[in-house]
């Protein structure tokens, strides 16, 4: 059986704010239906390798290819690179002065030409399918934050992304409201949605991921199964980053 193609990579990355280094020359694949996981302590890369990824900051060095060609090239049109993934933040980002539904209808109609009779169907479909059925006329601020960050990936599946990107989405919520996060997300993992997470919910790493990437000053320094890498780590930073959750019982 051969191996699914490669949606996302990054070849030889580097990018820096002015003399720190942020990411030295990163390699990385995310093949279509995989769902892989960054971790490594804060200040590690990880976010700024999101966004590099979405061309949301220019890169120093290297390539980033998206389905197979590269767009870091000059000449090649960011947005339209963007349209073709799902990015979601920590903070929720949704516009406040929009309801749930004109949250999720507005980039079908706006950046992808979808009319807005069908845009609205398949929100209101999106918003049932992951429990937020008869919430569509609400305003943002009436929702948890559990809430609103599902609202938030749901925004970004409405335009039928490529692959999502998931830069610590969890991290803005109370404890109590992480778990009807994470459940969406083993549900389109389920479905094979592409995903590429920052994440310090070792957790979502452990049962959801296919591949975990530990991430230290900059460079992938160990990858693997999440039940290779998270129970038995062979880089010596890897151990430590995860000796220091399991004594602050976050492991």
């Amino acid at each position: 059986m051969s191996a699914a193609p490669v949606v996302l990579e990054a070849r030889g990355v580097t990018k820096a704010y002015g003399d720190t280094e942020v990411l030295r020359g990163i390699d990385l694949t995310v093949r279509r239906h995989e769902a892989v996981a960054l971790i490594g302590a804060s200040g590690s890369g990880k976010s700024t390798l999101l966004r590099c990824m979405d061309l949301l900051e220019d890169i120093d060095d290297g390539d980033v290819l998206v389905d197979g060609e590269i767009v870091t090239e000059p000449g090649v049109d960011p947005v339209a690179v963007r349209r073709r993934l799902g990015m979601v933040f920590q903070a929720f980002n949704l516009f406040p002065h929009l309801t749930v539904l004109q949250n999720v209808v507005l980039a079908p109609v706006r950046a992808h030409g979808v009319p807005r009779e069908e845009a609205e169907r398949r929100a209101r479909e999106l918003l049932a399918r992951f429990g937020l059925e008869g919430r569509e006329d609400q305003m943002p601020d009436r929702l948890s934050g559990g809430q609103q960050q599902r609202v938030a990936i749901i925004r970004a599946l409405a335009a039928d992304p490529l692959a999502l990107l998931l830069d610590e989405v969890t991290s803005a919520l109370d404890p109590d409201l992480v778990g009807e996060v994470l459940v969406l997300l083993r549900e389109l993992k389920e479905r094979g949605m592409t995903m590429l997470l920052a994440t310090h919910e070792m957790s979502f790493a452990r049962e959801v991921a296919d591949r975990v990437c530990f991430l230290h000053e900059g460079r992938i320094v160990e990858e693997g199964p999440p039940e290779q890498l998270l129970a038995s780590p062979s880089h010596e930073a890897t151990q430590r980053f995860l000796r220091r959750l399991l004594e602050g019982g976050r492991l």
